[in-house]
């Protein structure tokens, strides 16, 4: 029987015609998992005995993209296995053009977007809205993250021990992935117990995305509210999931402008134990994160701080239970996101306000679910330290779901000195919020409500939104209202723009002419409304816009932008100060992406017209290069000509990126960045060896270098050399 899976038939690659579904009207589908007779021997070969029994698919998924509803150009059949140890997932994605994949790189978390791809996600609470996600490419490359709120974030940060292999064949490819149940979390029952699952996979040479469990073209794999059943697993076993990674890492600086040269040695470790099925504690002491990519720099053109995202993997993981912020949701137009406001904003822990790491002593977090309810605590202690004074970081999270797939929480933030010269500074902040999604995920109704309390604050410490949007396969439109205090101030959280109200409304459609070459039609129009919180206009913007999508998955975006914005003083923008006064003025935008799972790819966009009492024009364009799944090269170039306050300059910024791949454990990466108008130059070279599961060896160069010095200062800011070695030690 286990030919019948590893020789294909003479019409494998050919799917049965059927007519077009509707993804709604559709059942959701179950798929039997049966426990593996056999050993299961992770090669990419599915010729073991227990694949010949196990349930399949039947091989019918159908297209969310481009033809919603179609059964896929191609067939794939997906069986499921188990044992007390790991869940097994076989899939043969059968192919008529196996020499036309693609495999976007090699490293983990590949850009998904980019390559041919078999994925599925996995609601193991049966809760429709949380889901574990996995994709694979035909190059054996893995890519895993957590879903959260029914599509509503991704954290792709979260890293699982999971293996993979695959094998490209003569009628396809084969993938077989093997998850531990150590890497999940569920519920123990005494009886079979069921899942929500669904599988998707992406042919990228087509621009072709299907799903098992058929799905509207606005909604991916990770929508659980729409996801199938796994079904009939029984005595699973978690074991003491109980992991303990500790690591040893090696600095040398020297060249440094302030502090000469110097050495150190550190060591520390991270914890993780799952308390119970639901609930993981994290722990981490002398914590490092030495090894994580620099931040790339950006060119202000506001007036208001720039967003900076978290890259640390421990504030990352299980980070969607700590979401409190302003939405920003897939496929929806909602007027702002977290770069304009986060409650809790975790780089506010062990970073400076100029991105300068301050040192971590300990932390812990607990993560998971009690009953209907998502729980978040954090604690963490940094060190005291001449510059930077101890301070305790705390953070509750609780989030009830209600109404199968909404949810209903509270947030309490508190940050409080506690080293020298602080014993009586704090920061609390409260918060509660409302997030519905309904009619199946079209509609989201967002709502919440925060507070912030400090020594010395007399104002509005107050902020709070409302946001009505509704997104279907045509139409498209939301409604915000939202007020900030101008006292209001999250000790660990982000907040853009205090003391204003703001109101947004657009609408959007997505036709789907018969026009050659064209996927999609996206035109739509923006209004967004800024006032002081006396009502008096400060900021609008009117943006009517076009955006093409094409077949071969390039997107075509044209806006113009109609600005007003009021200044009661003089104000900076660009480095320059500009007078009190009105201002009214407008731009045209045009951008252009193409396919970037093709060999050579780019991107360019170019902005021109009136800035507040001047003229921009800018120009930003960059260059992908990817012979093989082996090596990625990538140059960009970012051009602003400014005339601003009768000054004309120019700010420029340049970078380089570059990823080889030995193979999927093997890689070297290196950036380079340079700011002109700083004229100082970043780079950031990474070799990474995978040695063991979830184990690494990092070696990683650092350097910024300002290239035009002040008489009698280094050149080199700042240089770093570091060794990091990290070991996972599972019980």
């Amino acid at each position: 029987m286990a030919l019948l899976i590893a020789a294909p038939h003479p019409l494998a690659s050919q799917v049965v015609p059927v007519d077009r579904i509707d993804p709604d009207a559709l059942p959701r589908p179950s798929l039997e998992a049966r426990r593996a007779t056999s050993p299961i021997a992770l090669d990419g070969n599915l010729d073991e005995a227990a694949w010949a029994l196990a349930d399949s698919t039947r091989g019918v998924f159908y297209q969310s993209i481009p033809n919603q509803g179609v059964p896929s150009a191609e067939r794939t059949v997906v069986r499921v296995l188990y044992d007390r140890q790991r869940l097994y997932v076989g899939a043969t994605m059968y192919d008529s053009r196996p020499e036309a994949l693609v495999s976007a790189g090699m490293e983990q978390d590949f850009a998904t977007q980019d390559s041919d791809i078999f994925g599925f996600a996995l609601d193991t609470y049966l809760d429709r809205q949380n889901a574990f996600l996995f994709a694979v490419n035909p190059a054996g490359a893995l890519f895993d993250a957590q879903a959260f709120n029914d599509q509503q974030s991704v954290n792709r940060a979260w890293e699982g021990e999971v293996e993979v292999a695959t094998r490209i064949t003569e009628y396809g490819w084969v993938a077989e992935i093997a998850v531990p149940m150590t890497t999940l979390r569920f519920r123990e029952t005494e009886g079979p117990q069921d899942w929500g699952i669904n599988f998707s996979r992406r042919i990228r040479r087509i621009s072709e995305d299907s799903n098992w469990a058929p799905l509207t073209r606005q909604f991916r794999v990770y929508k659980m509210s729409r996801a199938g059943t796994l079904t009939s697993l029984e005595g699973l076993g978690q074991g003491r999931n109980l992991w303990v990674k500790p690591f040893v890492n090696g600095v040398r600086s020297d060249g440094l402008r302030n502090d000469g040269s110097s050495e150190k040695l550190e060591g520390g470790f991270d914890l993780k134990w799952g308390i119970t099925p639901q609930l993981t504690l994290d722990v981490t002491a002398l914590t490092d994160f030495s090894q994580v990519e620099v931040d790339e720099q950006q060119i202000n053109l506001t007036r208001f701080s720039l967003f900076f995202p978290e890259k640390r993997d421990f504030f990352l993981e299980n980070d969607g239970i700590f979401s409190f912020q302003d939405a920003r949701v897939r496929n929806f137009r909602t007027g702002s996101g977290p770069q304009n406001f986060k409650l809790f904003h975790s780089r506010r822990i062990g970073l400076s306000a100029d991105r300068t790491p301050v040192p971590i002593a300990a932390g812990a977090r607990m993560t998971g679910r009690v009953g209907d309810y998502a729980v978040g605590l954090l604690n963490m202690q940094t060190r005291d330290g001449p510059s930077h004074p101890g301070e305790n970081f705390a953070v509750v999270r609780l989030r009830k779901n209600v109404l199968t797939s909404s949810d209903i929480g509270f947030m309490f933030v508190n940050r409080e000195g506690t080293g020298r010269g602080l014993a009586d500074a704090y920061n609390r902040t409260f918060g509660a919020d409302a997030n519905l999604r309904l009619a199946g995920g079209r509609m989201l109704l967002n709502s919440y409500l925060a507070v912030t309390d400090e020594p010395d604050a007399n104002g509005d410490r107050t902020t709070g939104a409302l946001e009505f949007a509704w997104r279907d396969p045509l139409w498209a439109a939301s409604v915000l209202v939202k007020t900030v205090g101008d006292d209001f101030n999250p000790g660990v959280g982000f907040v853009a723009r205090r003391g204003v109200r703001q109101g947004f409304v657009t609408l959007g459609a997505h036709p789907q002419p018969a026009i050659p070459h064209v996927r999609e039609l996206n035109p739509y129009v923006d209004v967004n409304l800024f006032s002081d919180l006396g009502w008096t206009l400060e900021s609008r913007e009117i943006t009517p816009g076009l955006g093409v999508a094409f077949l071969d998955s390039g997107m075509l975006t044209m806006e113009y932008s109609a600005s007003y914005e009021r200044f009661d003083s003089a104000t900076p923008i660009a480095g320059v100060a500009i007078p009190a006064g009105e201002y009214d003025f407008g731009a045209f935008t045009a951008s252009y992406r193409s396919n970037l799972g093709r060999k050579l790819g780019g991107t360019l966009a170019v902005t021109r017209g009136e800035f507040f009492d001047g003229q921009r024009s800018s120009v930003t364009g960059g260059v992908t290069l990817r012979p093989s799944a082996h090596l990625f090269v990538e140059g960009t170039a970012q051009r602003n000509h400014l005339t601003l306050a009768g000054r004309t300059f120019d700010a420029n910024l340049f970078a380089g990126r570059l990823r080889y791949a030995h193979d999927t454990r093997t890689f070297l990466s290196a950036f380079v960045q340079y700011n002109e108008a700083s004229d100082r130059l970043q780079t950031n070279v990474r070799f990474n060896l995978i040695h063991a599961p979830l184990s690494d060896v990092f070696l990683v160069y650092s350097e910024l270098r300002d290239r035009s010095p002040e008489p009698g200062q280094a050149g080199v800011i700042d240089r770093a050399v570091t060794l990091k070695v990290t070991k996972l030690v599972a019980f």
